[in-house]
């Protein structure tokens, strides 16, 4: 009966939420892509290769992205599970739900772009150094967060348990940040910061942003677009349990 209640709620306000989601898909998949294009054409092929790093530098248009977007997305993890379990609104937990497989993606992407990258710079493909275990550990608490949901035959238990999951998880994100200055560190401190000026060449750091932005956008519209496609399951779903003949 849980099940049901649950799923006969979607029938109330999907239609404005499916409305919103299609009208802002299309312009983000656009901005993104075409930022995305440029961004990389422009790392990967007139960037110059870096004075010490050769042309392995150019591994930070990707890696820098993605490890940007796993700590975004689960930002909006944990945000997602507070509002969740203040106010039980089951489109914040079907963000949760589709946001957590594109985070996990992203901090895949991370890791592997990272060992990529620290096998010429350090000489091996693995460190235990405190920035790369702590992005390891944010990988482990995505898949953690995927399997929660699915652990439980009622999805309203498996959303509030990943909900709390997402919330005591959120203590990794300042220790991914600020793990350089913390502890002694393979991991070079952080090129750009809000308040300082970069202190990479123009000549990546121009690239680098437009990279980020369209991976970003692409990362929204990719978000839209799961949701969209959940939307239409569960309304589909809820009036198939009203009309069994469906």
């Amino acid at each position: 009966m849980r099940i049901s209640s649950s799923l006969t709620r979607w029938t109330t306000s999907p239609t404005a939420c499916l409305t919103l989601i299609r009208r802002l898909t299309l312009p983000c998949l656009c901005v993104g892509l075409s930022m995305l294009a440029v961004g990389m054409i422009w790392g990967l092929f007139f960037a110059p290769a870096d004075w010490q790093q050769g042309e392995t530098v150019r591994i930070m248009f990707l890696h820098v992205p993605m490890a940007w977007l796993a700590s975004l997305d689960y930002a909006l993890l944990a945000l997602c599970g507070f509002l969740y379990l203040v106010w039980r609104n089951p489109l914040i937990g079907l963000i949760a739900v589709e946001a957590g497989p594109l985070g996990a993606m992203a901090a895949a992407l991370c890791l592997i772009t990272g060992s990529l990258w620290g096998k010429p710079s350090w000489g091996t493909w693995w460190v235990w150094d405190a920035r790369l275990t702590s992005v390891l550990i944010l990988f482990c608490l995505y898949l953690g967060h995927i399997l929660t949901i699915r652990a439980f035959d009622d999805p309203l238990r498996g959303q509030r348990a990943a909900a709390l999951l997402a919330l005591a998880g959120a203590v990794d994100l300042p220790i991914i940040k600020f793990s350089v200055q913390w502890w002694n560190s393979l991991h070079q401190p952080a090129s750009i910061t809000l308040t300082k000026a970069p202190t990479m060449a123009m000549s990546f750091f121009y690239p680098l942003i437009v990279c980020t932005i369209g991976f970003t956008f692409t990362g929204v519209a990719l978000l839209l677009l799961r949701l969209h496609a959940a939307l239409l399951e569960r309304r589909a779903q809820a009036l198939a349990m009203q009309d069994p003949t469906l």
